[in-house]
Parts: C-alpha cells; structure tokens; sequence
C-alpha cells in the first residue's frame, strides 16, 4: 500500500475565552496556518488538492462553507477545494486520516488537514437552537424520541461521562487535581525551553506578535486548583481539571511519496496506523482504550513500542483512565502538557494535538507516536506515527 507522509504540522498558540485572539476572526486565523504550510515548506501552492477543515460548532462566523473561507482568506489559489467536517472533539485528527487515505488511494497527492475554532466568537453549544416548524411543533434537539428511549437517558452530556469514568476507575478528586497541576508544569517547562518553537505559528494582536498559549499557568498550585467549585454537587469534575476553552487553529501537509520526489520536500512523519471506532454514548470519552487496542493490534505493536502518546485531556480522568488500562507510562503522555494547561479549541485540536507529538519526537530522537482523542457520541480516533 502507498505511504502518507507528513511535511509539515503548525498550530497558532492557544488563545483563553475572551483572551489574546478574541479580535480574530476564525476563518482568517485557518489562513494563518494555511499560509505557514506554504511558507515553511516551500511547495507551490498550486499543488495543494484539498483542504479538510475540521470544525465543531458551525454556526455564525464558523458556517456557510467554513473551510472554504479559510482557503479564500488564505494564499492559496482560489481554485483549491476545501470541505469541512465535524468529528466533534477529533474533527482534524479525522482530517488527517481522510487526507492521508486520499494520498495512500492514489487518487490525490498533496493534502491539507488543518482545524480551527474560536470558542470565543462562536461559543460552544450556539449550534444547537432549536426552531418551531410550522405545522410541526418545537424541535427537541439532535437526540431524537427514539435516541433517548433506546438508552434511557434525556441527553448524552460530555460532563456526565468524565464523573463517571472517574468513578469507574476509581480516581478521586486529588487524583485529578494532582494531574491537572503536572500539566500546567509540563506545559510551563516547555514553554520555557522552546519546545513549542518549531511548531508554532505566531498570531499579531494589537501590535504584538503573540506566540505562547495562553492558558498556562506556571504558578499554579494544587490549593488553587483545589478552590474551584465543582461541575456538580458530589462530583470530582471542576474547570480546574478540565480542559480550557481555547481559540485556535493548526494544520498538517500531508503528501505521497511521488509529491516527496515532484517537489523536492522532506518528510518529518510517517502514518502508521489510522483507527476509529464506536461504543457507549452515555459514559461516551471511555472509547479511547478500545481504539487504542485495536489500533496496536493493526499495526502488529504493543505499547511498549511506543515512545510518545498524546491522550487528550479533555477531562483529567480520560488520560488517567487509559493509562490505567492500556498499561502506558505516565513519562511518555503529554510530555508537554496538554489541554487542561495549554487549551482545547475543539475542532483544531486533532492537528493541534499531532503538530505537538510529532515535533516532541523529533526533539527527543524518538520514533513512534501514537494520538488519541475522545469525542462526542462515543467515538474515538487512534493515529499511530513514526518521526522521521
């Protein structure tokens, strides 16, 4: 089977509720990584065969197209398709994996996957109104009459599910606060070091050129992550140990080895693996470990095969959780943080997510990553990389 190679991952830093990119319209922050691709790798721009945008919330701002109009914000050339695509949370990590099955088809060569949302401008949720039909009544909402009574619930609700794999695995709430206290550290330590530089495309707002994730605090104790109230009476869950809403946008340039050779690019990754799967809607972020079983089984590995993960942190309990049950090694995850320190910008954290990894293993001299996201719905991705 043909290979898919990554040239180059980017991401702007992450910028809090309100905060540093908040000016920023979203399809113009896309642009910005769009146009970086180009820059930093020196491709005709011409070359480029699709653009899949991945994006949750489209609506305002974020609808009508939305990839579309990062492209015509952009430097490309107005005759470069682009799509968007909505895997909640893993929308542009499943951007990367179509365009790469694009590239190992055969059918295209050169393929943007990139991501973006502004959680600030287009807030979580303002997708999901619900309009009276004439002659038809008041819609419920996505999860239909049929949805609720084959699973006994009103809504499926993101919150819930982290409360309860929290419980499952047995994880108090020091436990998490504990873990979202190293990712801030994590995430600080490596800001400190560049260890974001290579991957990083710098945003100007208000004269300034902005190039740090905002959300980090390197002063942050486990008291005041203790201090913050609580999602729910009796739960575990706080903002404290949960990821940040974040503004944000990243992108990967993902190639076949004949577009390598045509126009003179180095590769910095490898896709290894791709994997998807489903499970419960209820407890719904628990799916990473079943995908990630099976994506180690595809590839013929084991997790002691692999150098770096990036679970993302949507709640604490979901990397803890998979840890526990996948065996992994807590020095291995989220070596520089994760979105409970630098953010979660939903749509873009996929690619987001991958631009880390990839640039944390070339730093190290490591070979193979593996990335995993929960999502909504109980879906998960899995992408297994090697660093080249």
């Amino acid at each position: 089977m043909a290979e898919a190679y990554i040239v180059e991952a980017v991401r702007t830093p992450g910028g809090k509720r309100n905060g540093q990119f908040a000016e920023w319209h979203p399809a113009d922050m896309a642009a910005e990584v769009l146009d970086a691709l180009i820059d930093r790798t020196g491709i005709d721009a011409t070359a480029v065969e699709d653009v899949i945008l991945g994006c949750v919330t489209q609506v305002g701002e974020q609808a009508f197209a939305f990839a579309r109009n990062a492209v015509l914000a952009s430097k490309l050339p107005q005759s470069v398709p682009a799509v968007t695509i909505d895997r909640q949370c893993g929308s542009s990590q499943q951007a990367v994996q179509f365009a790469a099955q694009a590239i190992m088809s055969g059918t295209m060569d050169v393929v943007v996957a990139a991501g973006a949302e502004s959680m600030t401008r287009v807030p979580m949720f303002s997708n999901m109104s619900f309009h009276a039909r004439e002659g038809v009544g008041v819609g419920v909402g996505p999860v239909s009459g049929r949805i609720r009574a084959r699973y006994g619930v009103e809504e499926f609700s993101q919150f819930a599910g982290a409360e309860m794999i929290a419980k499952k695995y047995g994880f108090d709430r020091e436990t998490l606060n504990r873990f979202a206290l190293e990712s801030h550290r994590r995430a600080a330590a490596a800001i400190a070091a560049g260890a974001f530089d290579a991957e990083m495309v710098p945003l100007e707002t208000g004269g300034i050129l902005r190039s740090t994730d905002e959300g980090v605090r390197a002063d942050a104790t486990l008291e005041g992550i203790g201090s913050v109230k609580l999602l729910q009476e009796g739960g575990v869950i706080s903002a404290a140990n949960a990821s940040q809403i974040c503004d944000g946008a990243s992108a990967a340039l993902i190639v076949s080895e004949r577009a390598l050779k045509q126009h003179g690019l180095t590769p910095i990754a490898r896709i290894v693996n791709m994997t998807v799967t489903a499970g419960d809607p209820v407890i719904m972020l628990e799916e990473p470990i079943p995908a990630t079983r099976k994506a180690l089984a595809r590839a013929g590995m084991r997790i002691e095969d692999i150098d770096l993960y990036e679970v993302n942190e949507a709640f604490a309990p979901i990397p803890l959780a998979w840890l526990q049950a996948i065996g992994g090694d807590p020095a291995k995850l989220n070596v520089n943080g994760g979105a409970i320190a630098l953010g979660h910008p939903l749509g873009a954290s996929g690619t987001k997510l991958m631009a880390t990894l990839i640039h944390a293993l070339r730093a190290r001299g490591k070979r193979y990553g593996l990335q995993t996201m929960c999502e909504g719905g109980g879906i998960a991705n899995v992408t297994i990389l090697e660093a080249l």
